[in-house]
């Protein structure tokens, strides 16, 4: 206890003692009288010089007004923490001195990449397990770059396959052919694959090469879209991450005309663009719902490309190819 809290006891002490105190009295001390008071006001106006040069006089506080004391305290100290953030601003842990930023930015920071969707396909395949994705999507674009090749399909296939098996080329030849001649999921083409719960990286290496080659085969027939006279019309499905991609193919013959005319359902914003020797149509949604283009067939057996771009789902378009026939 400090000498001036000591001061101030003493006086109340002193004024119980005298004369009966009087019920109607307020008791009160003037704090220019009262070492302690006097000495306790001038640290809060520390924070208020305006106080000061106003003329600040002494007020006298009844005891039970100690709450107002708090609230000019709290007051005074709020006052005094706005002027000192106003002239010294936080700032950021990057910043070494005040930076003026636009309300919004001109152009996004950076382009979002779309996650690659197509591979969604893969659960539509009639395979025994599933590729990894990485592997499924390099077999894929190298099914779309021979799709419009005129070799056989079992060149097609091993071709497909081989970058993933280097110095493997008689045992895929092999493979290849038995692939062509078996049924999906054959047992003898996936050279007996004892336990198909198993990882695709737990598999003998003849068994990676038959699984790949029998993916490579159905990924190859599902984008070619065969298309003929006798057959006008063809429906095929392709899964993507963000929906079901449903195209119609339709041979119209009228006459000496004859059109070729896709109509095609996109799960999402894209392009369908149909393409021949010397002649294009191209149609684009800004959002989900159906689209569709046509071209004359000037002669049958002439390649079409049809290609669709999902750009929520992948940069670069899946690629399929017409090719009417009689």
């Amino acid at each position: 206890m400090n000498s001036d809290s000591g001061s101030l006891q003493n006086q109340l002490l002193s004024r119980l003692l005298a004369e009966p105190a009087n019920p109607g009295e307020s008791m009160q001390l003037e704090c220019e009288d009262n070492n302690g008071a006097e000495n306790f006001l001038p640290d809060l106006t520390a924070f208020t010089g305006s106080d000061r040069e106003s003329g600040f006089k002494p007020q006298t506080f009844l005891l039970g007004e100690i709450p107002t004391v708090q609230e000019r305290f709290q007051a005074v100290l709020k006052r005094r923490l706005q002027v000192q953030i106003e002239d010294h601003p936080p700032l950021f842990p990057w910043e070494t001195q005040l930076v003026d930023y636009p309300e919004c930015a001109d152009e996004p920071a950076m382009g979002l990449v779309p996650t690659w969707g197509w591979a969604a396909q893969q659960s539509k395949l009639n395979l025994p397990m599933l590729l990894p994705e990485k592997i499924f999507r390099q077999l894929l674009d190298k099914c779309q770059a021979l799709i419009t090749s005129s070799l056989p399909l079992g060149p097609k296939l091993v071709q497909a396959v081989e970058s993933f098996f280097p110095n493997e080329s008689q045992v895929l030849n092999d493979l290849a052919g038995c692939v062509l001649m078996s049924p999906y999921r054959s047992v003898d083409a996936l050279e007996a694959m004892p336990n198909l719960d198993s990882d695709y990286s737990d598999l003998q290496p003849r068994q990676q090469m038959a699984l790949s080659l029998l993916a490579a085969k159905q990924l190859l027939e599902s984008l070619t879209l065969p298309i003929s006279t006798t057959n006008p019309l063809l429906e095929r499905q392709w899964l993507t991450s963000v929906g079901v991609l449903n195209l119609k193919v339709a041979y119209q013959s009228q006459g000496q005309v004859a059109k070729l005319r896709i109509q095609g359902h996109l799960p999402s914003k894209g392009v369908i663009k149909l393409q021949g020797s010397d002649s294009q149509a191209r149609a684009e949604s800004s959002g989900p719902g159906s689209l569709s283009v046509e071209l004359c067939c000037t002669q049958l057996n002439e390649a079409y490309t049809l290609t669709i771009e999902l750009k929520q789902i992948d940069q670069q378009p899946l690629l399929f190819v017409i090719i009417p026939t009689k």
